[in-house]
């Protein structure tokens, strides 16, 4: 294996990318590719990001990834846990059923608001206050 690579001959960068639409009151993550170990540091930094910007929302688009472990799990219940601290949200849009099932077995989904689409989630405006 090259340094810097995968079992596939793949580097990090090459598997995975987040697109970033980062606002004040709102930030979209569009995520594709493989999200795991190697990758996960970059979408730490795009929550870290969105987090700096004081993003209250973050809607983190799963339309266009084929695959998230534990590790990529991890990431999102650390960034749920520090947006709750400043009252904000992490939701979860476009799960398909392969990447849905690692949020399905660890009981992990029933914490982030789900959404099929971006735009069903900006017509829902977010998650209760109160929760």
């Amino acid at each position: 294996m090259t340094s810097g690579t995968d079992g596939t001959g793949h580097t990090a960068a090459e598997r995975f990318a987040v697109a970033e639409d980062i606002g004040a009151s709102e930030a979209v993550l569009r995520l594709s590719g493989e999200l795991d170990h190697d990758t996960a540091p970059a979408l730490r930094t795009a929550l870290d990001r969105c987090e700096s910007a004081g993003s209250a929302r973050i809607l983190v688009d799963f339309s266009d990834l084929r695959f998230c472990d534990s590790t990529g799990l991890n990431v999102l219940l650390q960034a749920r846990a520090r947006a709750q601290e400043r009252d904000g949200a992490v939701e979860l849009v476009g799960l398909g059923r392969g990447v849905a099932r690692v949020f399905d077995l660890t009981g992990a989904g029933t914490l982030f608001p789900r959404y099929a689409t971006v735009a069903e989630a900006r017509s829902a405006g977010g998650p209760d206050p109160g929760r």
